[in-house]
């Protein structure tokens, strides 16, 4: 199994979001699960990979080449593989990965984690999308999602379909036992 993570490039103001990348990163090599993420070495991208890698866990990069350009391709990863886009970068981060998982992060990895949960939601794929809400840093995020579905601009199985948690061992555990539900996406129109 291989779980994308979508971060910051940054390490953000609070150390404790550093620490939480530090220990997805080390649960995820612990439980035998592999990594998939931006190929950065900066910022909370490099912390997942970092510990990953100091527990001898499988951790692929995926990095377009403007980005190695910019000299921000981790050099300690034995698997890097550079694309020519962004775009070609998130397909091929979907495609490696059976599940994914968003830390804090900016309009980047907001961007990511909306896209692969849409595709969710439109039966593209059946992986789970989970949130690591450290320090309650996508609290908000999260009251507005409740509300987009009390609004009825989404259904609640697919407002569901994004699995919370605040501890990395919790979101691992969820992301295992994730059975993508069966509903029609429109809500008020008959599908067959």
């Amino acid at each position: 199994m291989r779980i994308c993570i979508f971060s910051g490039s940054n390490p953000g103001r609070l150390a404790t979001y550093s620490a939480a990348a530090t220990a997805l990163g080390t649960a995820l090599a612990d439980a035998g699960i592999g990594v998939v993420y931006g190929g950065a070495s900066v910022g909370l991208m490099g912390a997942v990979a970092d510990a990953a890698l100091g527990r001898g866990g499988e951790v692929i990069g995926v990095i377009p080449q403007s980005l190695v350009d910019k000299e921000l391709a981790h050099k300690g990863l034995n698997d890097l593989r550079v694309t020519g886009s962004m775009h070609e970068r998130k397909a091929l981060m979907a495609d490696l990965s059976d599940g994914f998982i968003a830390l804090p992060g900016g309009v980047g990895t907001l961007e990511e984690l909306f896209e692969i949960w849409t595709w969710a939601q439109l039966g593209f794929h059946k992986k789970g999308v989970g949130l690591l809400n450290v320090e309650g840093f996508y609290d908000r995020l999260i009251g507005f999602l409740d509300h987009v579905a009390a609004e009825q601009f989404m259904k609640q199985p697919h407002r569901a379909m994004l699995l919370v948690e605040r501890e990395p061992a919790a979101l691992i555990a969820a992301l295992q036992a994730y059975e993508a539900p069966v509903v029609a996406k429109w809500i008020g129109r008959n599908e067959t």
